[in-house]
């Protein structure tokens, strides 16, 4: 990993730079496409190469690594696009939120999604309240079970599940920021946006959420 930041990377019939607005527009339209069944072609050995010397994305995606939920098919984008950390349950250690402070301060990406899913297994050990068989799983449950505490009580079975998803996606973004004065400190400069959401495995639909 490189710590030199980039120029930018020639993108054929793109704006040279986009409003946050713009760019989170730009992937609700691919993830329109994808609903849709109708991806954009792609050109990939062209791209490939012009990206060989450097990468600029505007995109982080922070989400899960459950193999139903793929960030570049899911917005249909193309190579370069996207700066994707996954990890179970969309939850950030040291080195996830590190390598979403390096796309941020060093690849100028000013979009930073993250993006929950519909029947999350981590989200559903938590609930279940079980002890995970291994101290590595266990820390993944104990990065979402703070999330459980803001809607504990309001609902049971399979909607419960539902409140905690988008909970935890509330909580993965404060943790993103209480654990990083670098990412704080350019959300507050208005360098980087934060956007939660959640992808619906059943449509392929990302909703974004509210905050």
């Amino acid at each position: 990993m490189t710590t030199t930041r980039t120029n930018s990377v020639s993108r054929p019939g793109s704006l040279p730079e986009r409003s946050p607005e713009e760019i989170w527009a730009g992937l609700m339209a691919g993830n329109k496409r994808f609903q849709d069944g109708n991806p954009a072609p792609r050109e990939y050995v062209h791209r490939r190469a012009g990206l060989a010397n450097g990468q600029r994305p505007r995109v982080i995606v922070l989400t899960c690594s459950d193999s139903r939920v793929s960030p570049s098919l899911v917005f249909d984008q193309n190579l370069g696009d996207l700066f994707v950390i996954r990890t179970a349950g969309n939850v950030a250690d040291p080195v996830a939120l590190g390598s979403i402070e390096y796309a941020a301060e060093f690849l100028d990406a000013r979009v930073l999604v993250i993006m929950g899913h519909e029947k999350c297994g981590a989200v559903a050990a938590a609930v279940s309240g079980e002890t995970p068989p291994s101290p590595n799983l266990e820390a993944i449950v104990d990065k979402v079970r703070p999330a459980l505490a803001s809607v504990k009580g309001r609902a049971g079975g399979e909607e419960l599940l539902r409140l905690a998803e988008q909970a935890n996606v509330h909580q993965s973004a404060s943790d993103l920021l209480r654990n990083s004065p670098l990412l704080q400190q350019r959300v507050k400069a208005g360098r980087l946006t934060l956007i939660k959401a959640l992808y619906q495995l059943t449509t392929g639909q990302v909703i974004h959420l509210p905050d």
